[in-house]
């Protein structure tokens, strides 16, 4: 089953979302598992919404690249907020 993160960053700046993706999405690539990624700023911050083929592979992703990448960036971000898809639409 599919799963739908968002990562809602308090006072996250471009600078920051544009490091943390130019290090976890080398060439501008998706990992494997990564179905969408939508990003933009909000009124306090900067918002992240991802959907992934499964739990798995969210939690492989997230351990072995994005923790890292995000801690480097100096993003204050909480844990994600984490719910199973269940219906995508697509235009």
């Amino acid at each position: 089953m599919a799963s739908c993160l968002v990562f809602d960053v308090p006072g996250g700046t471009q600078a920051q979302y544009e490091q943390v993706i130019g290090a976890v999405f080398p060439g501008n690539q998706p990992p494997a598992g990564l179905l969408s990624h939508t990003a933009g700023p909000t009124d306090n911050g900067w918002c992240v919404v991802e959907v992934w083929e499964s739990q798995g592979a969210v939690d492989g992703f997230f351990r072995d690249t994005l923790q890292r990448s995000i801690q480097q960036a100096g993003v204050n971000a909480g844990p994600p907020r984490v719910f199973e898809v269940f219906k995508t639409l697509q235009a």
